[in-house]
């Protein structure tokens, strides 16, 4: 199961930008976590590390971080660990965030805490 995004789909994803009238808009992330064994600890540490460097430097707000619940309407399997919706300032602040090599040091944390991940940028509606 996929974790981390591959190259391909980090260019596609800043593909959209340049399609949109404002190059630099805000873009929330949804994210979906499924945990691996140990993996919440791992994560936690993720993200103190994120919330510490990362985030002031990027201007990333982690808006909403919650744990899975059980799913009211949802097909076996589709249950999710963990919720986390995460404003990026813009496509380009997220993409020069995974192209930092100081940020590449700890995403070990993140990769080797997850056994799959859903991350669904969302924009506004009526702004595309």
């Amino acid at each position: 199961m996929a974790v981390d995004p591959s190259e391909q789909q980090l260019a596609e994803f800043l593909a959209a930008d340049a399609d949109a009238d404002d190059v630099d808009s805000p873009v929330v992330m949804l994210n979906l976590l499924r945990f691996a064994e140990g993996g919440r600890e791992l994560y936690r540490q993720y993200s103190a590390a994120f919330s510490r460097t990362f985030a002031p430097r990027y201007g990333v707000e982690v808006l909403y971080a919650g744990n899975g619940d059980t799913p009211l309407v949802a097909e076996t399997g589709q249950a999710w660990d963990a919720v986390l919706l995460v404003r990026y300032p813009s496509r380009r602040a997220f993409r020069q965030l995974v192209a930092d090599p100081e940020y590449r040091q700890i995403t070990h944390l993140r990769s080797r805490a997850l056994t799959e991940a859903v991350l669904q940028p969302t924009v506004p509606w009526g702004s595309r």
